[in-house]
């Protein structure tokens, strides 16, 4: 086969095949989203992104990223109901576009995960650090902070990482309970925090909305656009999913609505509250409630986000694993690492992987450079994805099509736009990390993967 493409046929018949089962509804689907979406974003990078790129206008950064979220998501519900399989884009670039497209797309989506769960959790130690501030624990900052930041290792972002990775080898029928009540303790926290510090709003701080004008709102969506990197996860997904189909496509567009308003309420109220420029801290919500005198509040809102930004890094470890299983069945990796676990039904040895390479980027490298990388990987993700919805149709046209994209090519062509437009706004920093992992990636394929591949 020339053009070492697959089959869709053969991609339907492996993921139809019970390699245990099916455990995620349409609840549990839509609870993965919003946790996954809902996290980093609104109780880290809203204060940061507020201070360094876009002042109050972050709440548009947010906006932009929500639509361009929005129609590459309706995007990802068509590839992934007319293709079920846990392997996502990269299985998709596989089947539209051929074989080392495949790779490196999946090679690209396993650095998107493993840096966005390095970044959840290095923003995650901040909440733990002003929560035992409040009760006068004060630890080691050189373990504190990433080598990257001038200390030693951030090592509450380690531990829970790896804690995080041994809950999911149980399996997700076992851990898929335990997220679910982290997301809800997240959305009762964020609730509170909305409940409680919209009274103390003064408009005056919104003035200028503009400060960084229209160049850094987009800076600023491109730095928060990884925030809505969840409805990814879901497409990984598929495998677990009760009748896919449909709960997928409503589970994408259900957590994006939601995180979408919460995030923009937040964004208001903190940069509300707080003047932008004093924002640049990594637990916002809790420093907002403490320079308006809610100490106990805070304390709750810590606590929560403790728990809170726990269900992030779970989706993020659980999707990694899923595109390393997929890139394994392939032959892309090691056949062992796609081997199920017989007693949790889990590819533990890649749930392994995926949470020891995320615990050392976490423990070594700074949460804002983390984002950038992360998101230059899953812009570029994101533009595929939408191009291969016209390819699919153009290419099986005969392909069952539970979802199809409203409006013909208007959405998929208009979010290989939007993706364009924010990845020119990323750092040449970011680019290089990410052209250095393609490197690696490049490697490995001449290597091993080639001469493996099942195709």
């Amino acid at each position: 086969m020339g053009s070492h493409r697959i089959e869709p046929s053969l991609v339907l018949q492996n993921a139809a095949k019970a390699e245990k089962d099916r455990t995620l509804g349409l609840f549990d689907l839509t609870i993965l989203g919003v946790g996954a979406i809902i996290g980093t974003g609104i109780l880290v990078l809203t204060g940061i992104v507020a201070a360094q790129d876009a002042g109050p206008a972050v709440t548009l950064s947010f906006l932009i990223a929500a639509t361009a979220s929005c129609l590459i998501g309706l995007c990802y519900a068509e590839l992934t109901t007319s293709i079920p399989n846990s392997g996502g884009a990269y299985i998709y670039t596989w089947v539209l576009i051929g074989r080392l497209p495949a790779f490196f797309t999946g090679w690209t989506l396993l650095g998107v995960y493993v840096a966005t769960t390095a970044t959840v959790a290095n923003g995650w130690t901040g909440y733990v650090k002003s929560f035992l501030y409040e009760l006068n624990v004060h630890l080691p900052s050189s373990l504190l902070v990433p080598a990257g930041n001038g200390g030693l290792v951030n090592l509450p972002a380690v531990i829970m990482v790896l804690l995080i990775t041994l809950l999911l080898m149980q399996g997700t029928g076992q851990s898929k309970f335990v997220n679910d009540c982290l997301v809800c303790v997240k959305l009762i926290v964020i609730l509170l925090f909305i409940v409680v510090s919209i009274r103390d709003v003064n408009p005056v701080n919104w003035r200028p909305y503009f400060p960084y004008g229209a160049q850094g709102v987009m800076t600023g969506a491109g730095a928060v656009f990884f925030s809505f990197l969840g409805f990814d996860a879901l497409a990984t997904s598929a495998e677990d999913a009760q009748d896919v189909q449909h709960s997928i496509p409503r589970a994408i567009v259900y957590s994006l609505v939601i995180s979408t308003t919460l995030y923009i309420i937040v964004g208001l109220i903190m940069t509300g509250v707080v003047k932008y420029p004093k924002l640049a801290v990594s637990e916002a919500m809790s420093y907002v409630l403490i320079t308006r005198g809610h100490k106990l509040v805070a304390q709750v809102v810590s606590a929560g986000a403790i728990l809170g930004i726990i269900a992030v890094v779970y989706a993020f470890i659980y999707a990694g694993s899923n595109i390393m299983k997929a890139m394994s069945r392939g032959g892309f990796l090691p056949a062992s690492w796609s081997k199920l676990n017989e007693r949790s039904g889990s590819p533990n040895r890649a749930i392994l992987l995926n949470g020891c390479l995320a615990a050392a980027l976490a423990g070594e490298f700074d949460l804002h450079y983390l984002a950038l990388i992360a998101n230059v990987g899953s812009l570029i993700v994101f533009f595929l994805v939408s191009l291969m919805v016209i390819l699919l149709r153009k290419q099986y046209p005969r392909l069952a099509r539970p979802f199809v994209v409203p409006g013909g090519k208007v959405v998929p062509l208009l979010a290989m736009t939007i993706c364009i437009a924010l990845l020119i706004t990323i750092s040449k920093e970011a680019w290089l990390a990410y052209i250095a992992w393609l490197v690696f990636g490049g490697v490995i394929y001449i290597a091993y993967s080639r001469h493996h591949v099942i195709a």
